[in-house]
């Protein structure tokens, strides 16, 4: 097969290689999945301005997030289950984007732990936390972070209550999988991820496995959430973890522009512009709609990011000139991941970078710093 060109080949690649309930578990949204849709297709309402006979040469794609120098101004997102789209996974992207220089970010739901990811990678990655009830948990994670030496915090502000997703619910999705026979026949018809997973030993969420008492073995990602994402989460949480964390903080699941000030006022680094990649709140905006009026309102307090929809480089590319100061990408590193391992996604990351560097070349810009509003075609 002739190498990927683009994030939808590496998408058709994955979809051969990966069971379906855990291909689906990336591929999809909340209900309706009208608000994912939406992710990808706002995106392509958006035009840009070709301009020519500009200077292209020298081109640079390199700047800062969070004061971290990276290649490009994007940032792996913190996705749940990721190790099971291919064995180890979050320690083959950890190590990727390390490689790459963009940041990788770990999920609190990740197959792989903390300790996994520093024990494989030289620089400091990520933490993303989700706040359980358990608060003694909660300290017990943000401890391990700062011990694996993370750079960054990542607080998820929008799954206070889990979204119904609908193919999860019918795939009967855990991790471990179920050995019902359903599930028997989607790994036995993908017999090379079940040799990846039969050479590990990370099969369950090691970040709370051994972790929590009376906690030894996650058979339902429903049942844990259900019972242990805390629905009274509050500000006053936020300004909680902010001390107790003592880094830098980044804010994740601003889509108002009310919570937007919020966030710029509460001490945080950061905020990610983010519906849930569509996994929440069906119905909900596109992230790229509401980035220019909450950009344009926190960001000269805060720094703004975004994630939801981004398939190629001209996405980001649109990001950027509507305001963020750098975008987090999730799915298409998890395609790249379930269809070629760790260099998958690298492969999916040199594909954002060429068509990122291309299209900024023909927009007229040859440094990724100086995106703007004006690179926009208003009609």
């Amino acid at each position: 097969m002739t190498e990927p060109l683009t994030i939808d080949e590496l998408k058709q690649l994955a979809r051969r290689r990966v069971p379906k309930m855990f291909f689906d578990y990336a591929d999809s949204g909340s209900w309706t999945e009208g608000t994912y849709r939406a992710n990808e297709e706002d995106f392509a309402k958006i035009k840009l301005r070709q301009r020519v006979l500009v200077d292209m040469t020298n081109r640079s794609l390199k700047t800062t997030m969070l004061g971290e120098d990276v290649a490009m101004p994007v940032a792996l997102a913190p996705t749940g289950m990721t190790g099971m789209q291919h064995a180890d996974g979050e320690m083959l992207a950890a190590q990727a984007a390390e490689e790459f220089g963009v940041p990788f970010t770990l999920s609190t739901m990740s197959i792989c732990s903390i300790e996994d990811v520093a024990s494989v990678t030289k620089k400091p990655f990520w933490f993303q936390l989700y706040v359980m009830k358990d608060r003694g948990f909660v300290e017990n994670l943000i401890e391990r972070a700062k011990a694996a030496r993370c750079s960054a915090l990542v607080l998820t502000l929008d799954l206070q209550v889990l979204g119904q997703r609908h193919k999860d619910l019918r795939n009967g999705l855990s991790a471990p999988p179920k050995f019902t026979a359903k599930h028997i026949w989607q790994m036995a018809t993908r017999p090379k991820w079940c040799m990846g997973m039969l050479g590990t030993k990370r099969h369950t969420f090691r970040n709370i496995a051994g972790h929590v008492k009376g906690v030894a073995d996650l058979s339902s990602l429903s049942s844990w959430t259900a019972d242990q994402f805390d629905p009274k989460l509050s500000w006053e949480d936020v300004e909680w973890i902010r001390k107790r964390w003592g880094g830098k903080l980044i804010l994740k699941g601003i889509l108002d522009h009310e919570d937007a000030e919020l966030a710029a006022k509460s001490g945080a680094d950061a905020i990610i512009v983010s519906n849930h990649g569509g996994r929440q709140l069906d119905g909900a905006p596109s992230s790229i709609s509401v980035l220019e009026p909450i950009a344009d309102k926190v960001g000269d307090r805060i720094e703004v990011f975004m994630d939801g929809g981004i398939r190629s480089g001209q996405d980001v590319l649109k990001a950027l000139c509507l305001g963020a100061k750098g975008v987090f990408i999730g799915r298409p590193f998890l395609y790249g991941l379930g269809a070629q391992g760790r260099q998958g996604v690298t492969n999916a990351l040199n594909i954002i970078s060429r068509e990122l560097d291309t299209t900024m070349a023909l927009c007229g810009k040859r440094d990724i710093r100086d995106l703007g509003k004006d690179m926009l075609f208003r009609g």
